[in-house]
């Protein structure tokens, strides 16, 4: 089955080197957001990225696999996450409120009357068929609670609420960025998968990365990042997920995937190899089909508080410039290659300037990684 999604991703709302802060008034968010949809919901939702300093560079004898391979995600959450609480008329003519003041966003569902929970679907159904009050046992900033709430029966179908809006998966497109050969394990994205509600960091139960097409390409402009489309093959699993970092997300390729894949590594750069000049990104963004485009790394940032932002890069490629007017949103996690090394991936798009943007160094990645047999 195949799903259209439309990857609205690295949105960058400020230039901290550029001596100026553009902010677009359409765009007033946390930046760097692919946006998605929820299986369940349909809702839309985000992948944003917190804050994570870490200066420890990686063994210079690692190699991995760039990639640049768009790829669909779906992330099913450790526990169900509280989204916000809402109101319903009862059948009792008046209105209810049960989890107000009792649950809030960012909350996460452990157990139900000593039940535990990993779908809404369980919360809902033990509600649903509860007599009295039911105990809700919370994790909540890393401490864990106990409340108590009184569902109400609805009067639009007689069923047993709490008023409360949850989410157990999200799902969206981002960029793989490299895999470890011995391994087979791979990391993607750059930054981190945030609810778009709570603006926490998602817990994975499990998750897996599927085949995606793009379809459509939105050329970026000042003060309008631009956009990606494409379709999700849900029906082909090309891995697991079973890390969302801020640095992006991480798990293993599936062998038959593996097999299907280029198998020419390069060395991870460290830190002190980078510099600024030519470089190279990889995406599959024109045509999807992978190939690489001139870039200038035009910063570097070693000392960095904020590891999704070591490198400023601009596209200067005149191929990828036509195609998609800079740095698009959605090729977050484009793999940076610089003298014969993988340096890096894309981070994030500048709102007032579409060819610039930001990048990870690879290092940051591979400390999620896995790199020994």
């Amino acid at each position: 089955m195949r799903h259209k999604i439309k990857i609205i991703t690295l949105i960058m709302l400020s230039i901290v080197f550029g001596g100026f802060t553009g902010i677009n008034a359409e765009l007033n968010r946390e930046p760097d957001a692919i946006y998605t949809y929820s299986d369940s919901d349909n809702n839309i939702s985000a992948f944003n990225l917190p804050f994570r300093s870490s200066k420890t560079n990686p063994p210079p004898t690692i190699e991995v696999v760039p990639l640049g391979l768009t790829i669909g995600v779906r992330i099913n959450t450790d526990r169900v996450m509280v989204l916000g609480t809402s109101s319903f008329l009862g059948d009792d003519g008046l209105t209810h409120r049960p989890s107000d003041g009792i649950l809030r966003g960012g909350d996460l569902i452990v157990k139900i009357n000593d039940e535990p929970v990993q779908s809404k679907e369980t919360l809902s159904n033990i509600v649903s068929e509860s007599a009295g009050d039911i105990t809700l046992l919370l994790r909540r900033d890393g401490d864990e609670l106990t409340v108590n709430l009184t569902p109400a029966i609805a009067a639009t179908d007689g069923v047993r609420r709490i008023g409360t809006w949850v989410r157990d998966s999200t799902k969206g497109i981002g960029t793989l960025t490299y895999y470890v050969p011995e391994t087979g394990s791979f990391g993607a994205l750059g930054h981190g998968i945030m609810d778009v509600d709570t603006k926490m960091l998602i817990t994975v139960r499990n998750g897996v990365i599927m085949r995606s097409n793009i379809t459509s390409i939105v050329r970026g402009a000042r003060g309008k990042p631009g956009e990606l489309e494409g379709s999700v093959d849900t029906g082909a699993s090309l891995g697991s997920v079973s890390i969302n970092s801020p640095s992006g997300i991480y798990g293993k390729l599936s062998p038959e995937f593996m097999e299907t894949l280029p198998k020419d590594a390069l060395p991870a750069a460290t830190r002190a190899q980078i510099q600024e000049g030519p470089a190279t990104i990889m995406t599959n963004v024109v045509d999807n089909t992978v190939r690489e485009y001139d870039i200038t790394i035009e910063g570097v940032n070693r000392a960095t508080s904020d590891d999704t932002k070591g490198m400023i890069i601009r596209i200067t490629d005149p191929i990828l410039l036509d195609a998609t007017g800079g740095i698009v949103q959605g090729m977050s996690g484009s793999p940076i290659i610089q003298n014969g090394r993988v340096v890096g991936a894309v981070t994030h798009v500048f709102v007032q300037d579409p060819a610039k943007g930001y990048g990870i160094f690879i290092d940051t990645m591979l400390q999620q990684t896995e790199t020994n047999p």
